[in-house]
């Protein structure tokens, strides 16, 4: 399919109302000893700094998921996701949705699996996480900056998000895909933001620090900038983005076809979506 679109959410104040590692800290009572490390290391390793002194006090990996269970979601966000999940199940891999941040694999699949998102995303690019054989929680970063440098003088050492939607666009553009909707608020998004070309959306959250950076050099970007401030608006305004983009190819909705994600491949039909939303005008 010619112009089939590939939705790439943030994560932290985008999907969920707050950041979720300073959620973590906080609500489990080591915000004292990160802010007083915060300035000797990188934010990814001592996020695992922080998960080995939540071990040593004998705070389970499920108390720390409990927690996560907890972080507030954007209200409208989960729906929107839900809707752009039944359109790529309708319409065969139409739309496609996929997670880039800067957060934890272990923290994202269970907030997404908690509110029965997880399937929705066909692929999830984070720092890697594991449960070791002591039960504490590991944080690694998404590339190794200690061994080589990533060179992006606009993303963290750990994860540029910009070489990570270069390596989107192109796998995506030889199955078809060749029009891109990314959503994000804060300054790593700013990055893969001015990786993107014309015919694709950048949605930045309003008053957060990839919106800021959009309008103080708007000429620097190709995509078309549609900005958002709550889950009411993401929802509306992505919805309609992507109901345009079926409009122009004149797509009937009541086809029976298969989408291939990274938790589930089935097929399915319109009577079996009970909660396909209609777009919002």
């Amino acid at each position: 399919m010619e112009d089939a679109i590939l939705v790439v959410f943030g994560f932290d104040k985008t999907i969920i109302d707050c950041d979720n590692d300073n959620w973590v800290v906080d609500e489990l009572g080591v915000t004292v000893l990160f802010q007083r490390l915060l300035p000797t290391m990188p934010w990814n390793t001592l996020m695992d700094k922080i998960m080995a002194e939540l071990h040593s006090r004998g705070r389970s990996v499920e108390e720390v998921a409990d927690c996560l269970r907890r972080a507030p979601m954007i209200p409208r966000v989960a729906e929107a996701i839900k809707t752009a999940y039944a359109l790529g199940y309708l319409i065969h891999n139409f739309c496609c949705s996929w997670v880039v941040s800067d957060a934890n694999m272990f923290f994202i699949e269970t907030i997404l699996k908690h509110h029965g998102l997880l399937e929705c995303f066909s692929e999830i690019n984070t720092n890697p996480s594991y449960v070791d054989e002591e039960g504490r929680l590991r944080i690694f970063p998404h590339h190794d900056f200690i061994t080589c440098s990533l060179g992006c003088g606009l993303c963290p050492p750990n994860m540029c998000k910009g070489k990570v939607i270069d390596r989107i666009q192109a796998s995506s553009f030889t199955e078809g895909k060749k029009r891109l909707i990314y959503l994000g608020d804060g300054q790593g998004d700013y990055c893969p933001s001015l990786r993107l070309s014309e015919g694709d959306y950048i949605m930045p959250r309003k008053n957060y620090p990839c919106w800021d950076l959009i309008c103080n050099n708007p000429q620097l970007l190709k995509p078309q900038v549609r900005e958002w401030s709550n889950g009411e608006q993401l929802e509306k305004i992505l919805l309609q983005l992507i109901d345009r983009s079926i409009t122009a190819d004149q797509i009937s909705p009541n086809q029976l076809l298969v989408v291939d994600c990274k938790y589930k491949t089935a097929p399915v039909s319109g009577s079996a979506l009970p909660w396909l939303l209609g777009v919002p005008h």
